[in-house]
């Protein structure tokens, strides 16, 4: 759910756009710019409320936040390689790590953290930072393009098998084995996402034209739908909603489509006996007929309802979500703005634009006020301990693909609590353990 934005939108020099990218279980959007980045809280339509925003490492082009938590990485392009871990509450770095290569994407949940590089892909575990396992035997992915199941019980993982052909390898980040791979597409990949539950996972080729979803661990196709065929496009962004009931998908274009999934049958209602109803089925009879590329097109799902943008080209990433108790419709663009739709889950159709809230301007900064606009809901996921920001930082040696030390190159260890582990508060999740030392037991690679 994150998306790199195109440089150079109007507004000044924090207009510089870096990223984009909505939480795990998008109550919160993230933005990194050339001076910093923000983080805002997703409570409301009428109000966009700035939960936080840093401007001690400019030029960010990642920044991930786990859940509603204090818990955010940022990534910077003045030191590509290093990921960063923050206490945004507390103000205080909790870790950081240097790679071999640039940092292409970075994936979280309350137990797994994913560090995506062009030809490699580590796996920490969340609560302690510790380096699980390096995978190594994957084909060069330029664009970071990976997934991870934000349900931590099974913490699946997917990423592209093929630099030629649409093929997915599905990972288990529990086991750290993997589970099968799935031939998805005949051209290359340009989107994968897991639902919430880590059940299903959806895809789309850089084609552009055809969304499919497949059930998890077996890779058994679900669901096929077809986006357009006048015109291949870019999938920008490629997200379920939290109840797994609809299917989102942003691209370079001005529309924005919005598939249902359907509960699936084993057999075929019978048609009414209509006459709408016969020809229906004398079409799906004459379809066993015909060349395999028609048929499959008269057998896709077509767009359930969808969203109009003002404008095209532009990089942005969408999300469904309920907010004040009513579904919307989220994109966050490229352009500096949010756009919020209403979105009916009975008919369909076209979602009606209700509010466009400006990203870039100051506005005011309200930190953790949105745990006061949401007292319902418990505090969840993942305050983490807070390390003295002037204590002096010992050093362990940096990772490299092959597992040993990065010549010459060194990163602060994790450093310690002087007392025992505290959260801001109890339900907090997960407590991140730092112990003294370094890192015990050899990292399993593959």
């Amino acid at each position: 759910m994150e998306a790199e934005a195109a440089d150079g939108p109007p507004g000044g020099v924090e207009a510089a756009l870096s990223c984009l990218s909505f939480n795990q279980d998008c109550t919160s959007l993230a933005i990194g710019t050339k001076v910093g980045y923000k983080l805002f809280s997703l409570s409301s339509v009428e109000q966009l409320d700035q939960v936080h925003g840093s401007t001690e490492i400019p030029d960010v082009y990642i920044v991930e936040r786990l859940f509603s938590s204090s818990l955010v990485v940022v990534v910077s392009h003045t030191k590509p390689r290093q990921m960063n871990v923050y206490h945004f509450k507390k103000g205080t770095e909790i870790c950081n790590y240097s790679y071999s290569s640039n940092i292409l994407s970075i994936r979280l949940n309350r137990q797994r953290l994913l560090v995506c590089l062009e030809e490699a892909i580590y796996i920490h575990n969340i609560k302690d930072m510790k380096l699980l396992k390096t995978i190594l035997d994957i084909p060069a992915n330029p664009t970071g393009l990976c997934a991870l199941s934000i349900n931590h019980s099974n913490s699946y993982v997917a990423y592209p098998g093929s630099l030629t052909t649409g093929e997915i390898v599905l990972y288990d980040g529990h086991s750290l084995k993997t589970v099968c791979t799935i031939a998805a597409h005949e051209g290359t990949l340009a989107a994968i996402t897991f639902n919430a539950s880590g059940s299903k996972l959806a895809s789309a080729s850089e084609k552009g034209t055809v969304i499919r979803v497949f059930s998890v661990p077996d890779g058994q196709k679900l669901y096929e739908f077809r986006r357009g065929m006048k015109r291949y496009v870019t999938i920008s962004s490629l997200v379920f909603s939290m109840d797994s009931q609809f299917l989102c998908a942003s691209s370079n274009t001005e529309t924005v489509h919005i598939f249902k999934l359907e509960h699936l049958t084993n057999s075929r209602p019978e048609e009414p006996s209509t006459w709408t109803g016969y020809m229906g089925k004398m079409f799906m009879a004459a379809s066993n007929y015909l060349p395999t590329q028609v048929s499959d097109m008269m057998n896709q799902d077509r767009a359930f309802a969808t969203g109009r943008l003002n404008f095209s080209g532009q990089r942005n990433i969408c999300a469904l979500s309920t907010i004040q108790k009513l579904p919307r419709l989220l994109v966050a663009s490229s352009d500096g703005h949010l756009y919020i739709y209403n979105l009916d889950p009975q008919d369909g159709g076209e979602c009606v634009l209700i509010k466009t809230h400006s990203l870039l301007s100051s506005g005011t900064t309200e930190e953790n006020k949105e745990n006061d606009l949401r007292p319902s809901l418990p505090q969840s996921y993942a305050a983490t301990v807070a390390r003295p920001s002037t204590s002096a930082a010992s050093t362990v040696p940096g990772y490299s693909e092959d597992g040993g030390a990065l010549r010459g190159e060194v990163i602060p260890e994790h450093e310690f609590a002087t007392g025992p582990v505290c959260l801001d508060d109890e339900n907090e999740f997960p407590p991140i353990i730092l112990c003294r030392g370094s890192q015990k037991g050899k990292t399993k690679q593959s």
